[in-house]
């Protein structure tokens, strides 16, 4: 009889609980958060010597936000990704002697990138957030398989335009965002502009 009315007392327990936690109108956030993540970078870049195909490579990250109302909030992010892209066999002379002929012209390029986000609140829930802003990429490393020179292909720095919706639970945040290259990442010369774009899926947790 005490372990029947132990477990009648358990379910009924949890059932209040989820019923608040999932109520949108006792939703309540901190005006300060912190968390981290963890997910798929899907990219490539756009250009005339460039495979046309997506990558998959990953992205870690740790994020703040600030929640200065119910609809509005601010999230400055850092996050380590890695992204690669392949020449195709249509590139130019100039580029391709840079190769020497090498038969494989995989670049494997390594990104500490700082989004600035606005986050707008969707709907009753402050769970649903839309989020839009700009992101500044520093490279921190690129490699390219084949190359006979030590010559830099790509430049240093990227500016992005960055849009994506995340979902805010109680602890754990998942969302997906899509990047669009506003620089020129071509660093040998001006014939050809070289831009990147990038989808990326991520889960994580928040403090």
């Amino acid at each position: 009889m005490k372990k029947l009315l132990f477990v009648g007392l358990t379910f009924l327990s949890l059932h209040v609980f989820s019923q608040r936690k999932f109520d949108p109108n006792s939703d309540h956030e901190n005006f300060f958060r912190i968390g981290a993540k963890a997910g798929v970078n899907i990219n490539r870049i756009n250009g005339e010597s460039y495979n046309s195909g997506f990558n998959y490579n990953y992205l870690l990250g740790a994020f703040m936000q600030f929640n200065f109302s119910k609809r509005f909030g601010f999230q400055p992010e850092i996050n380590f990704v890695q992204s690669t892209a392949e020449f195709s066999n249509d590139a130019s002379t100039v580029y391709d002697d840079l190769f020497s002929d090498g038969s494989q012209r995989k670049a494997k390029l390594d990104y500490l990138k700082i989004p600035l986000l606005l986050n707008i609140n969707v709907g009753p829930s402050k769970r649903v957030k839309l989020q839009v802003g700009s992101q500044v990429g520093g490279l921190l490393k690129q490699s390219i398989d084949s190359l006979k020179t030590g010559q830099n292909l790509f430049k240093k720095g990227d500016w992005s335009a960055v849009g994506g919706l995340w979902i805010q639970l109680p602890f754990i945040n998942f969302g997906a965002r899509y990047e669009i290259g506003l620089s020129n990442l071509n660093d040998i010369d001006n014939s050809e502009k070289w831009k990147s774009q990038a989808f990326t899926i991520f889960v994580g947790f928040t403090l």
